[in-house]
């Protein structure tokens, strides 16, 4: 343990878990604590009938230790520090793995070792999915469905949680299946670390190492997690960085002084009400190290999504108050270190600032994460589809802005559960227009987003088409799906899920400049985009209709002679549009259209996003002769002239 005990100061392990926290010892279990400001510290639990059994300090720079024999799987315990002015405060244990359900906020001791993992084959074959359908289905685990909804109010905010939540060892058979027939790659579980108010989701945490007790013990999570990927479902954990509970209970003075947030007042407190991580201390920096270390190591997570780096990089998330140097500089070690030890765990930054680097790699200069939000498409994109159409003609370049910084970084496209809440009403109503209007632009804005370069997400809900913000006091909306429109949306989007998954030019070459051409990005007069998605073997051309206008011909310029046979189209009937469609293959003439040699003559209904799919094919033998025919006509009016 010395090595960990010298790492853990030089803020540079990842495994600060092995030291800190409950262990089973030989006999009873092993408790360890940091606590630099502590005059004593004692562990007080049902072991001891909460009376006070004192540490040994085993480090004169604060680390405390005892073995108590009584202590029994599952027990309650607190650490009772006295502190250097003589006062008393209990705390839950930093490192506990598993706590009592809320509201009470005792640690237990567990045992986390001895899980048997089956999915040693999906392990060993991950990778950061650059090359790769990389779709991500967001959700929040207490709410994507559940036993029975309870209406609460303001005095009744902690529901009995067997009665509400389905569990760790439960939800799998129902999400399991539907991830699959879906087709998700990956699901993203809003934080998972313990926290004490149901409605921060997640956002403000107690326990980095233990996962919530809402919905059951570790192993439990580590069963859910096992199946996932005996199923080939990764799993992404969300996880927070920034900022913390001041719950008396938490991290928050921790033993009578700042251990874990800014000393200084201006950079203690954050925006939402909680405590800002001291990124500069090098004991905080392992902290949150180890924290994420042992996510991937005792859950075998395949991705850390890191919430608010914007806060991280610039104080409070303002770049006119400065880049946090400090703050910057943990990023870098975390994302070097994880990269290090766990080359096929996926790091993700929830970014809204323009600091350039974020996915370069730490050797080059930059942060060292694997991806990118891309909240800058998401922000341009669904206030372009909430506008009238009328007027979409001025904002054309809202769409095909996005095309000329997204090589800067490798991006993820999110529509998240930032934006649905809080007001900024569901995806379907943020657009414009009637009800069926709504759902038309709602399937043409998923067709834009699964045929534009980057990896997808999706938060759970928005493709049932809801009409009502998400919540976490209740299920998604399942019900809507005995409504013909909300059924045939959902079977939409689960087609443009198989086709992104099918076919590799919608991922191969993500962030490759060859993978992504605009055929036309400069009709604003009838607000129409075309452009071309390809891999290595084939090409796609995507057309997208942004007015209520339909044309029974419209040419679209296309890159090879051949057959193009429409792939998907957002207004067929099966999905509730009004089914002007290309029945038919359609062979591409020698007519040049968009700077292109050839064309098609193709129909676009309104609001329609239109995949098709191109067979390359030699020119007609009596086409090429009269190609020849033609330029030998041209050479000999040319030599005539010549002479003359």
């Amino acid at each position: 343990m010395e090595k960990i005990i010298q790492q853990f100061f030089e803020g540079n392990t990842l495994e600060a878990y092995k030291l800190f926290g409950v262990h089973k010892a030989k006999k009873g279990y092993s408790f360890t604590v940091y606590a630099p400001n502590a005059k004593a510290v004692a562990v007080v639990g049902e072991f001891n009938n909460w009376e006070p059994t004192y540490m040994n300090k085993i480090d004169d720079r604060g680390i405390y230790q005892v073995v108590i024999k009584e202590a029994k799987e599952l027990d309650n315990y607190k650490y009772y520090i006295e502190t250097c002015v003589n006062t008393v405060v209990y705390k839950s244990d930093p490192y506990a793995f598993t706590s009592e359900v809320r509201p009470n906020t005792a640690s237990r001791v567990y045992d986390i070792e001895g899980f048997k993992w089956s999915d040693k084959a999906f392990v060993n074959k991950r990778t950061n999915n650059f090359d790769k359908p990389l779709n991500i289905y967001e959700m929040h685990f207490g709410s994507w469905k559940r036993k029975k909804d309870v209406v609460r109010t303001e005095d009744d905010d902690d529901p009995n949680v067997e009665e509400t939540y389905y569990n760790y060892a439960e939800l799998p058979e129902m999400l399991i299946p539907y991830l699959k027939e879906n087709g998700y790659t990956h699901i993203e579980l809003l934080p998972l670390a313990e926290h004490p108010f149901d409605g921060s989701w997640g956002y403000q945490d107690t326990g980095y190492y233990s996962a919530t007790s809402r919905y059951g013990l570790p192993k439990q999570l580590m069963s859910f997690i096992n199946e996932c990927h005996k199923n080939g479902i990764g799993v992404i954990m969300d996880f927070v960085p920034v900022h913390f509970v001041k719950d008396a209970h938490g991290l928050a003075d921790f033993d009578g002084g700042q251990v874990y947030e800014y000393y200084n007042e201006r950079d203690r407190f954050s925006e939402w009400g909680t405590l800002n991580f001291d990124l500069w201390s090098e004991t905080v920096r392992s902290f949150l190290m180890s924290s994420v270390g042992f996510w991937i190591e005792y859950y075998h997570v395949d991705g850390i999504r890191m919430d608010a780096v914007s806060n991280v990089i610039f104080w409070k998330g303002n770049k006119a108050l400065g880049l946090n140097e400090g703050a910057v500089y943990f990023l870098k070690r975390l994302n070097h270190n994880v990269h290090d030890k766990y080359p096929g765990v996926m790091m993700i930054a929830e970014d809204s600032s323009d600091y350039q680097g974020v996915t370069r790699s730490t050797l080059d200069g930059g942060l060292g994460f694997d991806y990118k939000w891309d909240l800058g498409w998401m922000n341009d994109t669904l206030k372009y589809f909430a506008m009238d159409p009328v007027y979409r003609k001025y904002k054309h370049n809202s769409l095909t802005f996005s095309m000329m910084y997204f090589h800067s970084e490798r991006f993820i496209l999110p529509f998240s559960h930032d934006e649905v809440v809080h007001g900024k009403g569901s995806i379907v109503d943020k657009m414009w227009g009637t009800y069926e209007q709504k759902f038309s632009q709602a399937r043409n804005v998923y067709l834009y987003m699964m045929t534009h370069p980057g990896k997808k997400l999706n938060f759970m809900g928005n493709e049932l088409g809801m009409l009502m913000e998400w919540t976490e006091k209740k299920s998604c909306d399942w019900h809507l799906l005995k409504y013909p429109m909300h059924d045939s949306f959902h079977r939409y989007i689960r087609d443009l899920n198989l086709i992104y998954k099918a076919h590799p030019a919608f991922h191969e070459l993500d962030y490759d400049y060859n993978g992504f051409e605009w055929i036309d990005a400069d009709n604003g007069d009838q607000s129409v985009y075309i452009y071309l998605r390809r891999d290595k073997k084939h090409d796609y051309v995507v057309v997208l209709n942004m007015t209520p206008n339909s044309y029974e011909h419209f040419r679209v310029g296309v890159p090879v002679y051949g057959e193009y046979l429409e792939l998907i189209n957002s207004e067929k009937d099966i999905y509730s549009g009004c089914n002007m469609c290309n029945y038919t293959v359609i062979t591409a003439e020698e007519e040049p259209a968009h700077r292109r040699p050839y064309s098609i003559d193709i129909r676009l209904a309104p609001f329609a996003g239109i995949v098709f799919e191109c067979t390359p094919k030699k020119l007609p033998k009596k086409t090429t002769r009269a190609k020849k025919e033609t330029k030998t006509t041209a050479k000999k009016t040319t030599k005539k002239e010549t002479k003359k």
